[in-house]
């Protein structure tokens, strides 16, 4: 069972974290998409577990019980990055930074090159705009009017997002795939079963537990300046992408190798947003590698 533990930042917000694994292990910090919130997705934490990583997730603010912060920028996460690891007692981390954490993962890279060992970005969004792609092409018609509305600013976007998450208050496993099915693949339908589909809708409904706070400022954070240069990240850094994605389209894993210095791409035909997380066992092994840490 999760079992929530919070800290207090030093600007005296509050921001709720999870921990499962090996005590005192190298940490993984897991961050989660957008909206979701703090989250021990089975998937994550049992590979990391039998590498010896110790799984950390926290919910950025305005999901679930952290506080609301209007008007944040990706680069902003890094500070409550560094609380959380704190409160853990973790000096130096690993992070996994799955679709609209991959962002926040790319943050941790740059602001924080002394702890941060390696950076792992799955299925992340790429910036607003991203010269030489179209932003759009081949994204799923819901997350095309999310972002067309944050583009324009809150007023177009907290009436859609409310519209958005009156549905998730109450999802379950069972009805998750109905909750996304404008943005599901063929191949992301089929992943969306059991636990994995429990867990999701889990962390669906805590994201919205207090409204959409969270998941308006995670949206109007992506389409502004990030607050850092990707082209001044140093810590090694891996791309996972699918082709079968319609929710973060393949050329913005394309774009996000082609920008970070020295990225790895791993990119996959026939993977899509979800279904990627099958790949998480190679991935969390090519993190601890890229991190230097010895088994």
């Amino acid at each position: 069972m999760a079992i929530f533990q919070t800290v207090t930042t030093a600007g005296g917000a509050t921001l709720e974290y999870l921990v499962s694994g090996p005590p005192d292990a190298p940490v993984l910090l897991f961050q989660p998409g957008t909206p979701n919130s703090a989250v021990l997705f089975s998937c994550v934490v049992e590979p990391a577990a039998k590498l010896g990583l110790r799984t950390v997730s926290y919910s950025r603010p305005g999901y679930g019980q952290s506080t609301p912060r209007p008007g944040r920028s990706v680069a902003d996460a890094v500070a409550d990055i560094e609380a959380v690891l704190d409160a853990v007692g973790a000096e130096e981390f690993t992070t996994l930074g799955w679709s609209g954490g991959g962002p926040h993962a790319l943050a941790a890279g740059a602001r924080l090159p002394e702890r941060c060992r390696a950076v792992a970005v799955l299925a992340g969004v790429a910036p607003y705009p991203a010269h030489g792609i179209d932003f759009f092409v081949g994204m799923g018609e819901d997350n095309v009017a999310e972002f067309g509305a944050a583009i324009v600013g809150t007023a177009e976007l907290s009436p859609l997002l409310e519209t958005f998450a009156a549905e998730l208050t109450t999802v379950t496993g069972t009805g998750v795939i109905e909750a996304m099915a404008g943005l599901l693949s063929s191949v992301d339908r089929a992943a969306l079963t059991g636990e994995f589909a429990e867990e999701m809708a889990a962390a669906l409904r805590r994201a919205v537990l207090n409204g959409i706070a969270g998941w308006r400022d995670d949206d109007l954070a992506f389409v502004k300046d990030w607050g850092f240069d990707l082209g001044q990240i140093t810590v090694p850094v891996d791309v996972w992408q699918g082709r079968q994605d319609r929710m973060v389209p393949f050329e913005h894993g394309q774009w996000l190798a082609a920008e970070v210095p020295g990225a790895q791409a791993h990119l996959f035909a026939t993977e899509g947003h979800l279904s990627m997380l099958s790949q998480l066992p190679d991935l969390l092994a090519e993190l601890r590698h890229r991190a230097g840490w010895p088994r």
